[in-house]
């Protein structure tokens, strides 16, 4: 299977972006999103790159709910406070996060989740020590943001990419 396709799920997640992309299930959508999901990870092949070996699915399902509800949450939230004027003196700041992970695509993985969700940033991880800095666009209290990664995705991400 890895000479035909070198990364299977990398296929598949690439067609159903194309198809996404597209907003279409036309005969054409599907030819290109066969060949983007075709094409493309021999690409990633040539760089050698390691396979994800993924623990267990369930998490990862878990995962996506939360993020897809703190994104929807943290839009609205950063919108109010846009839209809403000056209530109170905002302030940004950085925030220092100790982590437990350490395997790469998880990290990559929670690099993706904290910079997709509206106002935060990562902004630096710190290999010795293993710590994140993360950027937040109203810091109220530096301890919910820490407890957030420790308690909402460290652990998922540990199950996950165990």
């Amino acid at each position: 299977m890895s000479r035909v396709l070198p990364y299977p799920l990398l296929s598949l997640a690439l067609a159903a972006f194309w198809a996404l992309l597209h907003n279409s299930l036309s005969p054409a959508t599907l030819v290109g999103a066969a060949l983007v999901g075709f094409i493309a990870p021999f690409a990633l092949a040539r760089l050698r790159a390691p396979g994800v070996r993924v623990g267990s699915f369930a998490p990862l399902f878990k995962l996506a709910g939360i993020v897809l509800y703190d994104i929807v949450r943290s839009n609205f939230a950063v919108a109010a406070i846009i839209l809403g004027g000056p209530k109170r003196k905002r302030t940004s700041g950085f925030v220092s996060i100790p982590l437990e992970l350490s395997n790469e695509h998880g990290l990559a993985l929670l690099a993706v989740i904290i910079t997709s969700t509206p106002g935060t940033l990562w902004a630096q991880h710190d290999i010795s020590p293993n710590r994140l800095l993360l950027h937040v666009f109203d810091l109220v209290e530096e301890k919910e943001w820490v407890d957030l990664v420790k308690r909402r995705y460290e652990p998922l991400l540990l199950e996950i990419f165990q």
